[in-house]
């Protein structure tokens, strides 16, 4: 009989699998697109890192498209990324189109490209935002930890 994993860590974890759906998907996909949506990939993994109160995200497929999930903490709306169809020099992160989160970016960010109330849009062409993006994601993978009720007052 194994000993029960210790869960206890004083940093928060990411995870994800080196073959999984996911990963599988990204080699379909043209070269400049995989290259965009992996730098993607690696900014919303380590954004979750760095972030406090995320925890360990899963990463998926949801429509088809790969999808980062907070299951360890709950503490986050899914965010996820693909190519901008039939946009053959787009990517998008796209975010729960029922939250204020495009909202909120459009205000602190005027000059991304925004897809209605649920993605910014990205030319593959160009150099990723990443202060903006970071912080974005870093929004949308605390969500919910904003969204609760004081308690106590």
């Amino acid at each position: 009989m194994r000993k029960p994993a210790n869960r206890a860590t004083s940093k928060p974890r990411t995870q994800a699998t080196a073959a999984g759906p996911a990963q599988t998907l990204f080699g379909g996909y043209p070269a400049p697109i995989k290259a965009k949506l992996l730098a993607l990939r690696r900014l919303i993994f380590d954004t979750a890192k760095t972030t406090e109160g995320v925890g360990a995200l899963q990463e998926t497929l949801k429509w088809g498209q790969p999808s980062y999930l907070t299951v360890e903490t709950g503490s986050g709306s899914t965010v996820r990324i693909d190519q901008v169809k039939p946009a053959a020099n787009q990517v998008a992160v796209y975010f729960h189109c029922q939250t204020n989160l495009v909202e909120t970016f459009r205000e602190l960010y005027p000059e991304l490209s925004y897809s209605g109330n649920r993605a910014i849009l990205l030319d593959v062409k160009n150099k990723l935002p990443e202060a903006a993006l970071r912080h974005c994601v870093a929004l949308a993978l605390t969500y919910h930890l904003r969204r609760k009720p004081d308690r106590g007052t």
